[in-house]
């Protein structure tokens, strides 16, 4: 967590300006003719929505634009808006106190995390929340007060305008707004982007543009290259959204066409497949608080003696040339010299007759291991907490698709990796090679969290949702997909090969079912690594 005291100002006001190029296509699409709209602005910062409003000769009742900071409140006042007030406040607190309600509502909320608040922040924040019997949590960022505060203010038919982060769509915390969305707007349409929009910053974002009504939601998500792009767009899509809304978990499948959004939702309702969770049991990999001091190469064992404290361990740095990590692999990796050793030390007084063990202790304590967070919260720096043995890995963070690799080199793994615990009464191989197909591989899109350079993470409790297709009869499947990974097929040969022997000959899918699966994951998985910057 980063301290207040090394905080940015721009970092602490949460302010990363609007390119006009959005601003004016979300007038553009907040506007239908109506000519006596009231509209805020709850977000002023450099005024760029009251300049596209001008520039773009709209017709309109009044303009109320709140901007917490003077210098950038006084820049507004002076953009030649007619029926402009500008409010030197925090939105939370005017939000609480305003009687007004608005036809238009347009901005770029600030993105501020919990702990950047200040005490009257956070109480005016939590009012808000708690008026729509929502719970505030310390994990809400700033962004998720003006999507629920703005909601309250629309009148009804009232549109909703928003440039926002991409975890609007996908990180747990964001499920109590999503779900909020759905209850308030009758239409929903995002609009995300290829490449970044921020110059200066790794934020991916989307556009969130939202319209009140009685009728059952409907969403619609489109993807274009950047935001040049929206000069031209068609707006009848983004007006007139016509895909269901299944349910709050994610959004990031909406860019799917509607017979494949169907697909899925049948998928989720079958009785005859698991999640993952069913079968096994997911957590975090051990939490060393100092990767580089605790995970070392067989010559740093040498050097200080430390083979009595050393045991195997699977790292992000060692190559898994298959789907099984044994002792003949890590044997090879020792070889390389690579990290594939984990140190788990004693206390203190069992060290003491280990001289060159005690020195490298020493070393890390010059070299502020001992310092860090998770190493000085402990009684002794040294040890590390939850040291336990899994059956089997899954990677975390991903660049093309998530592993998960049987564990029969009885080794540790650090927190770049989840430990799985698969049941007892669970033939392993039989778990592992039911995960390698592609309906596994759609729902680990679906689940997991996207970055803004396409990395693709999942915490445990989102890799425990993936569905898998088990059958104990896929432990001879196994053999094959092992095969196959050491004869360095791509994935996607791979994923045919089991989608063959587990998907068609086990569990009865149709060939054309299988293709649309395989699709769909294509799909996910494009729309995901290409992200990239201006």
């Amino acid at each position: 967590m980063q301290l207040i005291k090394n905080a940015t100002k721009q970092k602490l006001r949460g302010g990363f300006y609007t390119p006009k190029t959005i601003s004016d296509f979300i007038l553009r699409w907040a506007f239908n003719g109506n000519k006596t709209c009231d509209i805020l602005e709850p977000s002023g910062g450099d005024g760029v929505f009251v300049e596209s409003l001008v520039e773009g000769k709209y017709q309109y009742n009044s303009i109320t634009a709140i901007e917490i900071e003077k210098e950038e409140a006084e820049k507004i006042k002076k953009i030649p808006a007619k029926n402009l007030e500008v409010k030197i406040s925090d939105f939370h607190k005017y939000c609480n106190r305003t009687k007004d309600r608005f036809n238009i509502i347009v901005g770029n909320p600030p993105y501020i995390r919990y702990q950047y608040f200040d005490k009257q922040q956070q109480e005016e924040a939590e009012i808000i929340f708690n008026r729509n019997n929502i719970k505030y949590s310390k994990l809400m960022n700033s962004w998720c007060a003006f999507v629920i505060g703005c909601t309250n203010l629309l009148k009804n038919k009232g549109k909703l305008g928003f440039v926002l982060p991409a975890e609007l769509l996908q990180v747990s915390h964001a499920k109590l707004i999503r779900e909020f969305l759905i209850k308030n707007y009758e239409k929903i349409s995002i609009i995300s982007f290829k490449k970044l929009v921020f110059d200066t910053i790794q934020q991916d974002v989307v556009l969130l543009l939202c319209e009140k009504g009685l009728e059952k939601p409907h969403i619609e998500y489109i993807e274009v290259e950047d935001d040049k792009v929206l000069k031209d767009m068609d707006l009848y899509k983004i007006k007139n959204p016509s895909k269901n809304i299944y349910n709050s978990s994610k959004w990031t499948n909406y860019f799917l066409e509607q017979k494949e959004l169907d697909f899925l939702e049948e998928i989720k309702n079958r009785k005859d497949l698991f999640k993952v969770k069913d079968l096994a049991n997911v957590e975090v990999g051990i939490t060393t608080g100092a990767n580089d001091f605790f995970t070392v190469n067989q010559s740093i064992i040498n050097e200080y003696n430390l083979s009595e404290y050393a045991y195997p361990l699977i790292g992000r740095s060692v190559l898994v040339d298959g789907i099984t990590f044994n002792k003949e692999k890590l044997k090879l990796n020792n070889n390389k010299d690579a990290k594939a050793n984990i140190l788990i030390f004693p206390k203190m007084e069992k060290l003491k007759t280990n001289k060159k063990a005690l020195k490298y202790i020493e070393y890390g304590i010059a070299e502020g291991f001992a310092d860090g967070y998770k190493c000085r919260i402990r009684d002794e720096w040294q040890i590390i907490p939850s040291i336990s043995l899994s059956n089997a890995f899954f990677s975390r963070r991903n660049n093309k698709y998530a592993r998960m690799i049987l564990n029969e080199a009885n080794a540790y793994t650090t927190d770049t990796m989840h430990r799985v615990w698969i049941k007892d009464d669970i033939d392993k191989k039989a778990f592992i090679a039911s995960y390698y197909n592609s309906l596994s591989f759609c729902f680990v899109e679906l689940e997991g969290r996207s970055f803004g350079g396409g990395a693709l993470e999942l915490m445990p409790s989102e890799a425990g949702n993936i569905i898998i297709p088990y059958s104990n009869n896929a432990k001879e499947i196994f053999i094959e997909i092992e095969k196959a990974f050491l004869k360095n097929k791509s994935i996607k040969d791979i994923l045919q090969i089991a989608d063959k022997l587990l998907l068609k000959n086990v569990y009865n899918f149709t060939d054309s079912e299988i293709y649309l699966l395989q699709n769909i994951y294509e799909k996910m998985l494009n729309k995901r690594i290409c992200k990239k910057m201006r």
